[in-house]
């Protein structure tokens, strides 16, 4: 099981999604480029104490990221025809989410295995990244037996 984020723009919620794959022991994929200046210091800064106890990949683009997925790659989006309760995770799923302002373009969908939605109340738009991420890994951690002891 893994997160990917597509070109985020805002470091708190890196910083919050580098805390969930520390917690939950999943790695951290980052498809590049950010919204923001990115180092080893800000990383620090973003994951607090929690830096030394997750795994981060960055890649340069979305095809080194896709040319790296061992298994499927689902795709969070409001665009998604797969209600999250609906969806089935499997152990080396890839939990995809784009963007915060623009989301995953066309391309991403395109090669998303499937695209989950979670269900929001009528008039929502959409959520925090982190707090979707937060959501969706749990469910899939959930469905796969893999919570931490």
């Amino acid at each position: 099981m893994r997160l990917a984020l597509f070109q985020p723009e805002i470091a708190g919620n890196v910083g919050a999604v580098l805390r969930l794959g520390a917690c939950f022991q999943v790695p951290i994929h980052i498809i590049e480029p950010m919204g923001f200046p990115w180092s080893d210091k800000a990383r620090k800064r973003s994951a607090m104490d929690y830096d030394d106890k997750v795994d981060v990949a960055r890649h340069a683009d979305f095809d080194a990221f896709a040319a790296d997925l061992p298994g499927r790659l689902l795709l969070l989006t409001t665009r998604g025809g797969t209600r999250l309760p609906d969806a089935k995770f499997l152990p080396d799923d890839t939990l995809l989410f784009g963007s915060e302002s623009a989301g995953a373009p066309d391309f991403v969908h395109a090669r998303a295995d499937f695209a989950v939605r979670i269900p929001l109340a009528a008039g929502l738009r959409s959520l925090n990244l982190s707090v979707a991420a937060g959501i969706a890994l749990a469910e899939a951690l959930r469905q796969t037996g893999r919570w931490p002891e």
